[in-house]
Order: C-alpha cells, then structure tokens, then sequence
C-alpha cells in the first residue's frame, strides 16, 4: 500500500485535470479502502437494510465521478467519499419515507479512530439533520466529524486535510462530540 500513495495522489491530480483514464485507473487502488469506509457507515444500522457496502461505494463512486472536486490529496478524496457514502444512506432512508423518529428507523453508531468517540446510536436522519445544525454553528466542527468518523481518517490525517495543529484538532473535537450528544438525545428534539 506505501507504493500506492503516490500513485493515488497523482491520478487524482490527472482527474482534477480533467484526464477521463484518470478514474478508471484509481478505482482498484482505493476500492478496497472506500469498501471499508461503506461497512463503517454500514455498521450498526438496521439489519433489514436493503444496501450493501458494495452498492453504497458504486453509488457514491458514480456521483463522484460525475462532479469537478478540486483534489487536494488522498485524504482529501477519502473524506469527499465518505460524505457521499452518508449521503447515499441519508438520500435512501429519505425514500423509504422515514419518520423524523421512532418507528422504521435505521441505526449509526458515531464511533471513530479516537478512543473518546461519541458512542451513541441514533436515526441516520436525525445524524444528518444535527451535523447541518453543527456545519451552520461551526463548519469546521462539522468536518472534523466527517473525517474522523464517516471518513475514518486519523487524527493526524484530519489536521492536515484542515490544516490545523492536532491539539486544536483535539479541542474541536471534543466540542463537537459533545455537541452532538446533546442534540441526539432522546427527547431533546
């Protein structure tokens, strides 16, 4: 995998530069990684959930590769992916007609690489409606919990993408998973 990172890097500087071979030649570098970011989302949601890891990364794979994102790095393309992935779920769960709570709900567990993750179970709905409140409050509160949770990328990783030191990453952090817990508890919205 060492070998790969540049290799990423640089396919993604030719889609950015508009090359059409450029997408087909990332795809088998980075579809075992995106597979492992889908099972994450994937991971404690309803068991009679009708997708699949595989089905959730070709319809995030296929909506990425029709938008003209300004690749910064692999990071950077994990994290855009991820977004999609939640999106995917969300745009799914929007079509089966969900209510805002209770009933025919689906679960995500808000856990990341850091030990102090959130930890709670709450409706991918209600996930998405709170991280919009979040993104409007702070977005780069918001963003750090894209990357570091639905995107599955390091502390260390998630500075660089944000260009912040890791203590302010920290700090941020723990704001932001605390804030969460507050608006998905049940019975506070």
């Amino acid at each position: 995998m060492p070998d790969e990172l540049p290799a990423i890097t640089l396919l993604l500087e030719r889609w950015r530069a508009g090359d059409p071979a450029a997408i087909h030649d990332l795809t088998p570098l980075v579809y075992d990684q995106l597979k492992r970011i889908a099972a994450r989302h994937l991971q404690g949601e309803r068991t009679d959930l009708t997708l699949c890891a595989t089905e959730v990364v070709h319809e995030a794979y296929q909506r990425l590769s029709g938008t003209g994102v300004d690749w910064q790095d692999r990071g950077h393309f994990y994290a855009v992916a991820s977004r999609q992935m939640r999106q995917v779920l969300v745009d799914h769960a929007r079509s089966r007609g969900r209510d805002k709570r209770g009933g025919d709900w689906q679960r995500v567990t808000l856990t990341g690489n850091d030990p102090g993750s959130v930890g709670a179970t709450a409706d991918i709905l209600a996930v998405q409606q709170a991280l919009e409140r979040l993104e409007a409050f702070d977005p780069r509160k918001a963003r750090i919990v894209d990357l570091m949770v639905f995107g599955g990328l390091t502390a260390a990783e998630s500075a660089a993408v944000l260009g912040i030191s890791e203590p302010t990453l920290y700090r941020d952090w723990k704001v932001a998973r605390a804030w969460l817990q507050q608006e998905l508890r049940p019975g506070e919205r």
